[in-house]
């Protein structure tokens, strides 16, 4: 597996070097925005660690350069960065998971783990053309178009990803605690982003719509279904 690991502080992107390393992974090193967005277009890489604040193209700004051009590629961000307001910057860049520093490398290695599985999963899902279908909400996770009642809903990458695995997961009660680990492929489920990203989704699904499918059970989570 071949990981990308943009980094401006020498000390801290060699030891993630090291540890991947003797992972076995095999990994490059980038040490600045310009020089991570040249690999990251240039190689055929697995996934992508990047830290925030970087110079000459920072984090988020690189981050949704290197989505124009590879919309799948799994990519985390790591960052001294940590509050709900940061992390949806992130996530709206098109992040799939933030990881603030100072962090456990066996959670940074859980988290690699779990994200290049999923998009191993989700390759050979799209392979199939697959369309998941719900009351009147039509997804299609090859042409990423979403619509109700024939009508097109515009979403991140991030929004997408949470009406995916809820329209999968439809008729049952999604934790905070399970969201964040399906979809965010974080164990973070502290802070409100997850409300925030079921309150964008709630306006572009629901709003015009007469029969909701987005629901809370107080204290429980959501549940997705009709009615």
């Amino acid at each position: 597996m071949q990981i990308l690991v943009i980094e401006d502080e020498q000390r801290v992107a060699e030891l993630i070097h090291k540890g991947l390393t003797e992972l076995g992974f095999q990994v490059t090193l980038a040490y600045d925005g310009e020089m991570g967005k040249k690999l990251a277009l240039s190689k055929s890489f697995d996934l992508i660690l990047m830290d925030l604040i970087l110079p000459k193209i920072n984090g988020i700004d690189l981050c949704k350069e290197i989505r124009l051009s590879l919309p799948n590629i799994p990519i985390i961000m790591l960052t001294a960065l940590g509050t709900t307001d940061d992390k949806i910057e992130g996530f709206d860049a098109g992040a799939n998971d933030y990881l603030v520093k100072p962090f456990d490398f066996r959670e940074l290695h859980a988290r690699i783990r779990a994200l290049i599985n999923r998009n191993q999963a989700l390759n050979n899902t799209f392979s199939q053309g697959f369309i998941l279908r719900f009351a009147d909400l039509e997804m299609n996770l090859e042409t990423k178009m979403v619509q109700r009642n024939n009508e097109p809903v515009n979403l991140t990458p991030k929004e997408f990803r949470l009406l995916e695995y809820m329209m999968g997961n439809s008729e049952r009660v999604l934790s905070r605690t399970e969201i964040a680990e399906k979809v965010w492929d974080t164990f973070d489920s502290g802070t409100n982003f997850i409300d925030v990203y079921i309150n964008y989704l709630r306006k572009k699904i629901d709003k015009n719509h007469s029969v909701k499918l987005i629901h809370t059970k107080p204290g429980m989570g959501f549940i997705f279904k009709e009615g």
